[in-house]
């Protein structure tokens, strides 16, 4: 996956997306039944008494299921905008349009003078990955928002920063793209952004921001990294629970508040190995904000205490941007991602049931993805660090003048 050229012809790529994503939608549609628990359930009950709870002018304030800031509030009302279906078949309906407009965007990047069609096909190849959990939930939805945001950024910060803030009020993750931003425009847009919306959801709705205290309160996931320590602990007679908690699966017993505060902790190691990098970079090429975005998210992907299948769907968007780069140096972590994808529907949803119960194939499937996940994630850091971060000799090149001579002018 060196990003060079397409690896088959132009009919193929839209051909590809075209089966894919109709076999998606016959899955969430029900007239195929993918194996594994019912992922659509979450749209047509939990999402829709959202939906129902929304629509009298107040957040789900006392329904601990509700973690999400308040601009999340946009997704779960969008499907009123196609009032002649149900709920559901609108939500599913608008998670296809979502995916479309992904695709669209990175085609276009692609297109442009030394860019790639790389990135598209990752885009096309690593949803279906993913199974129909991709149209069960919102995710694709703020993946748009990013994905247009990180393209958007080069030649248009203040774009960039008010679709970040959007996109931050609506599932937060989408804050770590400002990771290398050199443009002050990008922080500033972002930031008024988000105070905007902020106000214009918590003045007029009460409870816009308790999710906050329900984040706060949950445990570790068990097909999180962490969760890792608890299912071989189960071997030898670990004496915790698996259960429904705070919207997830959770391990709930000894030592999970012990393993729950580390992952906290590996998240602010990460957050300062960020910083860290931030203030030694010196080399900004084009591809750079896409690459530290992808990275900045790997990191806090596999350090969250939840590593839930849909976080994968901002993985494969945010290298799908990487690669529509030629010289973007992520061609091998976004292949990690892809295989996470495909492991990841192995065990969620096929045998989420294994998982569940710590079997060896369960736990099996969890090293593997999360495996994965840390590879990836480990050899994002090294190739972004080593690419913008000048050794002992180089001639020193302030972030400005490096992204001047890419041809992309620096301003306040």
């Amino acid at each position: 996956m060196d990003g060079r050229r397409s690896p088959a012809s132009p009919a193929a790529l839209p051909a590809t997306w075209v089966v894919t994503r109709l076999a998606l939608l016959l899955c969430v549609f029900k007239a195929v039944v993918f194996p594994g628990p019912d992922v659509t359930t979450d749209v047509s009950v939990i999402y829709q008494g959202w939906y129902d709870v929304l629509r009298t002018g107040t957040f789900p304030r006392d329904d601990v299921t509700w973690q999400y800031p308040p601009a999340a509030a946009l997704a779960v009302l969008s499907p009123a905008l196609l009032p002649f279906l149900d709920y559901a078949s609108a939500f599913f309906v608008l998670a296809f349009l979502a995916d479309l407009a992904v695709l669209a965007l990175v085609l276009a990047a692609g297109a442009r003078p030394g860019r790639s069609p790389i990135g598209a096909w990752v885009w096309v190849a690593g949803v279906p990955l993913l199974g129909p959990t991709v149209y069960a939930r919102y995710d694709v939805m703020v993946t748009a928002v990013a994905v247009a945001a990180l393209l958007a950024g080069a030649r248009h910060p203040r774009a960039m920063g008010a679709l970040v803030g959007l996109g931050a009020l609506m599932k937060v993750w989408p804050a770590l793209l400002l990771a290398g931003a050199v443009r002050r425009r990008a922080w500033g847009a972002a930031a008024v952004t988000a105070g905007v919306l902020s106000a214009a959801f918590a003045l007029p709705m009460p409870g816009a921001f308790t999710f906050l205290a329900f984040q706060r309160d949950r445990g570790t996931e068990v097909e999180s990294l962490g969760a890792l320590v608890f299912h071989v602990a189960r071997q030898f007679g670990w004496r915790g629970e698996v259960l429904l908690h705070y919207g997830s699966v959770e391990f709930l017993g000894p030592r999970v508040d012990e393993v729950s505060d580390a992952a906290l902790g590996l998240g602010a190691l990460a957050c300062g190995w960020l910083l860290l990098w931030r203030l030694r970079a010196g080399r900004f090429a084009p591809h750079t904000l896409a690459d530290a975005a992808f990275t900045a998210v790997l990191l806090f992907t596999v350090t969250s205490r939840v590593i839930s299948p849909q976080y994968l769907v901002w993985l494969v968007g945010l290298a799908s941007v990487c690669l529509c780069f030629r010289t973007s140096r992520m061609g091998m972590p976004a292949a990690l991602v892809l295989a996470a994808s495909l492991v990841t529907v192995l065990e969620f949803p096929v045998w989420f049931a294994h998982v569940v119960a710590s079997d060896p194939l369960g736990v099996t499937l969890l090293f593997l993805r999360n495996g994965l996940l840390v590879a990836a994630t480990v050899t994002a850091a090294v190739r972004l660090w080593r690419s913008t971060v000048p050794r002992p000799g180089d001639p020193a090149g302030l972030p400005g003048q490096t992204a001047r001579a890419h041809g992309a002018p620096v301003s306040s």
